[in-house]
């Protein structure tokens, strides 16, 4: 690893400050991280030292949300991440750093396209029920709990309850290679799973909880694999050992501003970061 200057020390720092923030505040914002990270570093090696600041960060969000967590949502997500990740890694033998980042960057721009999509089509979707007298139920169970919200498409359309239960599957298990991969790739399953959390309906606090889970498991379970790739060595974890001192604050910082933040501005900023990585990972 190349000697890093001065200022590139203070990038990697603040990134890693912006990790604590983003398990505890704004998931998704640490695509930000990631993209100063490949800029500072090389892009390979700077997915090796991102990845124990980033469980550091899983586990203060877990001690913070712990008792939040949707599990069901968990485990339906888990197998199909699994099969993401082995993905990833036969993929990162094979790509060179340019077609990594162009990559994540392409996959995570289309996720927010076309999460905002589904939001938009969902919203005329409920005021038209709204408008009938059908929706309000529905509408109340949108903002009462920490969960995901109640599949309505059965009653809208006449379909066979099995059908929405059959797309939600597909859904989870499309989303979980998607994050799995991703998150092996690059460190950048943050946005794809925020992007599917936020599509299934879920609150602040269930959906922090979730992805603070989600996160912790994955990444420790990468840990193997990086190694095995030669992206966490003993140079890497010296790095890591000064970044962590950063990840504290960012968490403390996160965590005293989410109750201020609401739901609607929480999703934007949610899919602004989303966006605003991928540009950064296309244009670096």
């Amino acid at each position: 690893m190349d000697a890093i200057t001065i200022w590139g020390m203070a990038a990697l720092a603040a990134a890693a400050m912006l990790v604590g923030f983003s398990k505890t505040a704004v998931s998704g914002a640490n695509t930000i991280s990631l993209a100063v990270f490949a800029a500072v570093l090389p892009a390979r090696q700077s997915t090796g030292v991102l990845l124990p600041v980033l469980i550091a960060g899983d586990v203060l969000a877990v001690l913070t949300y712990r008792r939040h967590a949707h599990w069901p949502t968990l485990w339906r997500l888990f197998p199909a991440v699994a099969v993401g990740v082995v993905i990833g890694t036969g993929f990162l033998f094979r790509a060179d750093d340019a077609v990594v980042r162009t990559s994540i960057g392409v996959i995570l721009l289309l996720m927010a396209g076309l999460t905002l999509w589904r939001r938009r089509s969902g919203e005329a979707a409920r005021t038209a029920s709204a408008a009938d007298g059908a929706g309000a139920a529905d509408e109340g169970a949108v903002h009462s709990g920490t969960g995901p919200t109640a599949v309505g498409d059965a009653g809208e359309t006449g379909t066979p309850a099995a059908d929405p239960l059959r797309r939600g599957r597909a859904k989870a298990r499309s989303y979980g290679v998607l994050g799995g991969f991703t998150t092996m790739v690059a460190n950048a399953g943050g946005p794809v799973m925020s992007l599917y959390l936020i599509s299934a309906g879920f609150r602040k606090l269930g959906f922090l909880g979730t992805s603070a889970w989600f996160f912790l498991i994955v990444n420790t379970a990468k840990v193997p694999f990086s190694v095995g790739l030669g992206l966490i060595d003993a140079r890497s974890l010296l790095l890591d050992a000064v970044l962590l001192v950063f990840v504290v604050p960012g968490a403390l910082i996160g965590r005293a501003c989410v109750h201020r933040i609401n739901q609607r501005l929480f999703e934007q900023l949610v899919l602004g970061a989303t966006v605003l990585g991928g540009v950064q990972l296309l244009l670096h």
